[in-house]
């Protein structure tokens, strides 16, 4: 096995285990809040996949997590299908929504493609307002007391360990999120990975190395709203609960800034991204004691990550890295 796959095996291993031991050292507030965080990485690899690996932007991932959060509440709801269950299905759903959404985007790039996403994300709360019948329309769909929702009226134990609400949801939400991150990163090594940063890196020069641009976009699409359904089932697991408001059109905005501080066109800092979503605002919030700190807070964010950290927290990493291995080459030949 080379050094260079050594290097994120290991580091990959160690993250691992700091997860794990996480709970343990923290309130069960904490483990909720530390969940969310679990929650944000499984979006943010789907958008990474989308915008830092096909080059797609997208301004509406939050109306596909919204897509998967109500399929799993409808699925609790209507069907009585345990919660875990729904899962696969919500993602299952997203991602049929974003292949033929990719259809017809096919035609569009740039600005023209943002405009197109973000109108996907005025339009779902719309929706869901009006298909009252299915989604609850205004007062949504609430799911806790429901036997369907795992550790809600009871603790579950889990390999002899009794969790309750809090650190069942925390254990569901960073499993997920590990196999999920495994899978992209092995799909992204592959031959699907190098199609996607072919179509980033020229269209034209994809075309003509015999790449399938509609292919390739639309499998991108597929994969990137399949991360985000997932995301947005868990996001309603954790609510205990789906509305208008659960999936708001700003959560599309924190999810893009949350992919351009974790790095584009790499998984390595995800987490970042995540806590970034998940605490920036409450931190923002406390200091400043203002409504409207939270969006100033992360236009300015924003602003210093591009100025300063061009490739995210993923670039700032790998140039540390760099750096250390150079002073250790440097050391070891005088």
């Amino acid at each position: 096995m080379s050094a260079g796959l050594v290097r994120p095996i290991v580091g990959f291993a160690a993250l691992a285990a700091a997860i794990v031991v996480a709970p343990l050292l923290v309130s069960d507030f904490r483990a909720q809040q530390l969940a969310y965080v679990g929650i944000y990485v499984v979006a943010l690899l789907g958008l990474n996949i989308l915008t830092g690996y096909t080059g797609q932007i997208s301004l509406g991932h939050g109306a596909f997590m919204a897509i998967g959060g109500y399929t799993t509440a409808i699925l609790m709801q209507d069907a009585g299908i345990r919660d875990v269950a729904t899962i696969p299905l919500a993602g299952l759903v997203a991602g049929l929504a974003g292949f033929l959404f990719g259809l017809p985007a096919l035609r569009l790039t740039g600005l023209y493609l943002s405009l197109a996403t973000f109108s996907i994300a005025l339009a779902v709360p719309a929706i869901v307002k009006k298909w009252e019948s299915l989604t609850g329309g205004t007062s949504g769909i609430l799911l806790f007391g429901k036997d369907e929702l795992t550790a809600s009226l009871q603790p579950v134990s889990i390999l002899g360990l009794e969790l309750n609400f809090n650190n069942w949801l925390y254990a569901l939400s960073w499993t997920i999120a590990f196999v999920l991150y495994v899978a992209a990163w092995l799909a992204l090594r592959g031959r699907t990975g190098r199609s996607f940063r072919a179509v980033r890196d020229s269209e034209i020069a994809a075309v003509m190395s015999g790449i399938s641009l509609a292919r390739t976009k639309t499998l991108a699409f597929a994969l990137s709203s399949f991360y985000a359904g997932v995301a947005g089932a868990l996001f309603a697991i954790a609510s205990t609960s789906v509305g208008p408001t659960t999936y708001p059109v700003t959560l599309s905005i924190f999810l893009v800034v949350g992919v351009v501080v974790s790095g584009l066109g790499s998984l390595g800092g995800v987490i970042a991204g995540g806590v970034l979503i998940q605490f920036l605002p409450i931190w923002a919030q406390e200091i400043s004691k203002s409504p409207g700190a939270p969006g100033v807070v992360y236009g300015v964010v924003v602003m210093l990550v591009v100025l300063l950290l061009p490739g995210g927290v993923s670039g700032l990493v790998a140039r540390l890295a760099g750096l250390a291995r150079r002073l250790t080459e440097s050391a070891g030949n005088p």
